[in-house]
């Protein structure tokens, strides 16, 4: 079997996409104060971008930082873990968000395993409202869940594979699309 590349986005272009998701979540946010939660690992330093996009728009916003270990595949979508796995610090086990708005950003919305995780983990720790963000979505989520701040929506086959490069795991940040073809 072979596989296909296309690079859909470039450095470039993943930098507009952060931009508008950096709009997008400024008018949730109302002036409330904001934590970001990273998904581990790729959602991490996306979240740590749009921080500082969001204070480029606004540098008087209360913005805290965290990031929760979410493990269900791995990168090329082999199931990892049958139950999605969360991990938290018992820090983030005693973390109350009382008036915060959480905003969880991941690199792709694929079925809705991880962010569902986050989601059910999240939900007794006393925040004002949960949102989600993600670089990329599928729309192809199993579960209810959604984001309500997306970089680019790509509707793709199901064997494919979107590949999200970001820094410091890849050398620069891009968005390709990796289709399988032929015959094993």
């Amino acid at each position: 079997m072979t596989q296909s590349r296309f690079r859909l986005y470039d450095a470039a272009g993943v930098d507009v996409l952060i931009e508008g998701m950096a709009r997008q979540a400024y008018g949730l946010l109302a002036g409330r104060p904001l934590t970001l939660v990273g998904v581990l690992r790729r959602g991490a330093p996306l979240a740590e971008r749009l921080a500082q996009r969001l204070h480029a728009l606004d540098p008087a916003l209360d913005i805290q930082r965290t990031d929760l270990h979410v493990k269900r595949y791995s990168d090329d979508l082999r199931l990892l873990h049958p139950e999605t796995r969360l991990d938290a610090t018992p820090e983030q086990a005693a973390a109350d968000f009382s008036g915060r708005v959480l905003l969880v950003v991941d690199d792709v919305l694929y079925q809705g395993h991880s962010l569902m995780r986050v989601f059910e983990y999240l939900r007794g720790r006393h925040a004002e409202a949960v949102y989600a963000a993600v670089l990329v979505d599928r729309e192809a989520a199993r579960w209810p869940v959604r984001a309500q701040v997306v970089g680019a929506t790509l509707r793709i086959a199901p064997d494919d594979v979107i590949e999200c490069s970001v820094p410091p795991f890849e050398a620069e940040w891009a968005i390709t699309l990796c289709r399988q073809s032929g015959a094993p």
